[in-house]
Parts: C-alpha cells; structure tokens; sequence
C-alpha cells in the first residue's frame, strides 16, 4: 500500500486507527498490508486447512481493529497480532478435535528428489502430528522467523521452555520423517 501513512512506525499507526475514521482506515490499511501474509501463513500452517486458516485470519484482524477503539495499549503490533492469532488458533484447537491418520504422510521419493516446495508441504502435513504447544513454536520460531524472547513473550511462557519446545518440535518432525530421510540418502542427486 502506497501512500500518506508509508513512513509511520506500528505504533504511530495503531494510535492513528483510534482518531478520525479516514485516518483510521488507511492506518489500518497500511498496518493490514504489512501483516496480513504473516497472519494468514500463521493461522494456515497452525489449523491445516485454507478455509479455517481464512475465518481466523478474518477474526485476527477484526478484533484487532475493535482493539484500537478501545484504546488498548500495546508495545509491538506484531505481537499483539500474533497474539490475538495464537488465542483465536488455541480455540480452535479446543474446539476441533480432528485426527489425521499417520499413513495419510507416506510419501514416495522419485530419482530426482524432493523439492523444496514438496518438502515444505512434507513438513507442513507434519506439523498436524505435533501438539499444539509444539506446533505453534515451531510455526513461529521456524517458519515466521519470531525470537525466542518474542516467543515467550506471545505465548506468556518461559524462553527456556520456548526453547525445549522448539527442540521437541524438530525432534518429533525428524521421527516423523525417518523413513522419508532414509529413502533420500538412497537416491544419487548427482
């Protein structure tokens, strides 16, 4: 989005959404426009499933617009949303007790190997195996790049226990994909 709000800081913004309705609406434009792939990536890789991913992502962002008319302080937009995303994702996760079964990942290796794209989706199909304490620092360490501090921050926990669930996350991940690995050691990418 290009325009008269480019060069504010998260914060300045936020404060803007809260002022006259024209200002608020291209503050949270420029804010939406910012964030918007970081959420939705968020909320897909921790449900599953595009249509959930979008009814959450939808959710994030209307509260977090309510939130602004309510003069809720925040230190770090990208918190707060990522915040308000894990609450909306934990429901979710409470709400929706759906198993997949483990036979579903089998996957069979070619001789020109998997790609990156296949391996991310390899991982991603993975991720469903995991609980969702694992799941989502895993989500958020590795795939949306947060900090441990950041982490513990969103999540009200520790950074050591971030940290040992993080761990457990990529240890569950590699058990899961053994076999997977195995069959690629096999295939000469030369």
């Amino acid at each position: 989005m290009s325009g008269k709000f480019d060069n504010y800081n998260d914060n300045e913004l936020y404060k803007l959404m809260a002022k006259k309705k024209s200002d608020a609406e291209l503050a949270f434009g420029e804010l939406y426009s910012r964030y918007n792939q970081r959420i939705y990536a968020y909320c897909l890789r921790v449900t599953g499933s595009h249509e959930d991913a979008n009814d959450i992502f939808q959710e994030v962002f209307v509260k977090f617009y309510a939130s602004a008319n309510e003069k809720h302080p925040i230190d770090k937009v990208a918190g707060f949303l990522m915040t308000i995303a894990r609450n909306l994702c934990l429901n979710y996760n409470r709400d929706k007790k759906e198993y997949t079964d483990i036979e579903s990942l089998v996957l069979h290796s070619n001789d020109e190997g998997i790609e990156s794209k296949e391996l991310m989706e390899l991982i991603t199909r993975t991720l469903e195996f995991l609980d969702f304490q694992h799941r989502e620092v895993f989500v958020m360490r590795m795939i949306q790049g947060f900090s441990y501090d950041e982490i513990a921050e969103i999540t009200n926990t520790k950074m050591t226990v971030v940290k040992n669930q993080v761990y457990r996350a990529k240890e569950k991940i590699k058990e899961i994909l053994q076999p997977i690995v195995k069959d690629l050691e096999k295939i000469d990418f030369n």
